[in-house]
């Protein structure tokens, strides 16, 4: 117990990037269980320490991977914390600890004084398990980096986050103030191959290569445990991500997706939700009522530009970018699903088609509120938006 709070010291007092996640203050710390799911690598580990660190109350840092929790129970490390006088606890990487599930609904429910502030993988259902914890808990989902939280990271600035009506209705004298400020579309392309996950910071060169380390990881160390998935499912995983990235944009046929996975209709599905689940993939439905895995999605996309860009081997098909970072950013605030005509609907109200500078509105002529996310494009005009700005959104 002592080196796990010789631990925690360390961490609290060490030095912390003074950019603050967008999740920060949306999270309601006076909860007595927060649960922060996200992919490896977005900041959840940070965003704990944040706040730790501007706690007054007696906190500690637990990491659920270290390997003293192989062989101890973190319901009797929590009993002789709390002797000690600990009031606050930070569980870190909860889903590789395999009583997660029993022993938070057991301190949370014994020790009615105390908080518990625990981060997971994005793919941990609360619902599973031994005890339902999704009526206990305060759940919050944390993003990579929206293109906004990239420019803020990399000028350090304090861009606010523009809310969908604002941006629709004054996109041109907003685009315009920021262009004239900053070269936003050098900004742009940087962000698309390089920005959504804060570690980029750590080095460019190796940025790509480390995605993808990640990406296996979220494979092998979060999915396939968590699942028990065998090794056949997990390889199949890797070819369907493969076999999407060569796509523009993927539009699935199942069966022949089987047929190549060597699998049943079914386990292609429940492997996409799966994917989704983990932040992967990204499927685009044509409604989003009564959904379950067994619906097959319209149109497939890979979570991220970034990911995207890292695992195509040739030349990256531009609409598929564009189309994957509207997708990526719009979807963290609002509901996306795919119209009739244009290439999105928002909110059940907004369709949006997106291309590159020379884009028309030939496709959407008639719909109502219909808009042009236009790439290449400093500030727009009318209903015409540059595709960048909706990466402000959150």
């Amino acid at each position: 117990m002592k080196r796990l709070i010789e631990i925690s010291r360390r961490k609290q007092h060490g030095t912390l990037p003074t950019f603050k996640r967008y999740l920060i203050g949306q999270i309601d710390w006076t909860q007595r269980l927060v649960v922060i799911l996200g992919h490896r690598g977005a900041g959840k580990t940070t965003l704990m320490l944040q706040n730790m660190q501007e706690g007054n109350s007696k906190s500690i840092y637990l990491s659920l991977d270290d390997y003293w929790f192989e062989e101890n129970r973190l319901v009797e490390l929590i009993e002789d914390l709390y002797q000690e006088g600990y009031r606050r606890f930070y569980l870190d990487e909860v889903h590789r600890y395999a009583h997660w599930s029993s022993d938070l609904k057991s301190i949370y429910d014994n020790y009615v004084d105390a908080s518990f502030i625990v981060s997971g993988s994005s793919i941990l259902e609360l619902s599973k398990g031994k005890a339902d914890l999704s009526r206990r808990s305060a759940v919050y989902h944390l993003a990579g980096l929206s293109f906004r939280e990239f420019i803020n990271f990399e000028k350090g600035l304090n861009l606010q986050p523009l809310k969908l009506t604002d941006l629709l209705e004054k996109h041109q004298e907003l685009s315009e103030e920021l262009s004239d400020r900053l070269d936003m579309l050098s900004l742009f392309e940087q962000y698309l191959e390089f920005g959504y996950y804060p570690f980029y910071r750590e080095g460019k060169d190796l940025y790509k290569q480390r995605l993808l380390e990640t990406t296996n990881l979220v494979l092998e160390m979060d999915i396939a445990p968590f699942e028990e998935l065998t090794h056949k499912t997990i390889k199949n995983m890797k070819k369907l991500i493969f076999i999407i990235s060569e796509s523009v944009p993927f539009i699935p046929n199942i069966s022949k997706l089987a047929e190549k996975l060597e699998g049943s209709r079914n386990t292609v599905l429940k492997t996409l939700d799966l994917l989704e689940q983990a932040q992967i993939l990204s499927l685009l439905r044509a409604s989003t009522q009564g959904i379950s895995y067994l619906q097959k999605p319209e149109k497939i996309y890979l979570q991220n530009t970034n990911l995207a860009l890292a695992l195509s081997s040739n030349d990256a098909n531009s609409g598929n970018i564009r189309e994957t970072f509207f997708l990526n950013q719009i979807q963290v605030k609002h509901q996306v699903t795919l119209p009739k005509f244009g290439d999105f609907m928002v909110d059940d109200r907004y369709v949006f088609e997106v291309g590159g500078p020379a884009k028309t509105k030939h496709q959407i002529a008639g719909v109502p509120n219909a808009f042009i996310a236009a790439d290449g494009i400093k500030s727009g005009a009318g209903s015409k938006i540059p595709l960048w700005m909706f990466g402000l959104l959150y």
